[in-house]
């Protein structure tokens, strides 16, 4: 693991570089909280209190956010995009979600509009941010869907039907208390403005 920036930015830090860096790491790499991080530097036998991990995070967190956005494997090109109901502070809100073919999130993006208004934004935002065109995507049978991509795909398969989209409803399973740092609060919101949504990245075990 890279322990750069400039070693003259960790001056004045009671820890050495590669601590900080390891409990910055093991942040922004997996879906911890930070007194997650907390225990686990513990457990190590580093005993660092979680407000001192999320100042680290504050001002190290680009760095390592960049870092492994260049890591992360390029997404597959079968989108699978559903959405969900929630309810936020007593109004109805929309979750869409866009997953490949082997489960990656790709974006989510919240909205209080599900009409072709709501999916031509959803679609806008997951071009800019993966820069490439699928090759086909899967949806139900929700028609803003296929209005949308007549404007912003025209030249990509659309696959409808009830079942074929299941993977991405499988991710929206649970997913709704994860979805409070879209807002800005919560374990995840300092993750998700650094790396994204996306920085739900998967795992290998």
């Amino acid at each position: 693991m890279d322990t750069s920036p400039a070693a003259q930015q960790y001056k004045n830090h009671r820890f050495p570089v590669e601590i900080i860096s390891h409990a910055v790491w093991l942040y922004f790499r997996f879906s911890l909280s930070f007194r997650d991080v907390e225990e686990l530097m513990g457990e190590r036998g580093v005993i660092v209190t979680y407000e001192a991990i999320r100042q680290w995070c504050r001002k190290f967190g680009q760095y390592y956010a960049t870092q492994l956005r260049r890591r992360r494997p390029r997404p597959g090109d079968k989108w699978h995009l559903d959405e969900m109901v929630l309810t936020i502070k007593g109004e109805y809100h929309y979750l869409c979600q866009a997953v490949d073919q082997d489960g990656n999130v790709l974006d989510i993006l919240v909205q209080r509009r599900r009409d072709k208004w709501a999916a031509k934004k959803f679609f806008r935002k997951l071009l800019k941010g993966l820069s490439y065109v699928p090759r086909v995507i899967i949806t139900d049978k929700l028609k803003s869907y296929g209005a949308a991509k007549r404007e912003i795909l025209p030249g990509v398969e659309h696959r409808q039907h009830r079942y074929l989209n299941n993977r991405a409803e499988v991710r929206l399973v649970g997913q709704k208390p994860n979805t409070l740092s879209v807002w800005g609060i919560g374990p995840g919101a300092l993750r998700d403005t650094v790396l994204g949504p996306q920085n739900l990245i998967p795992v290998s075990v």
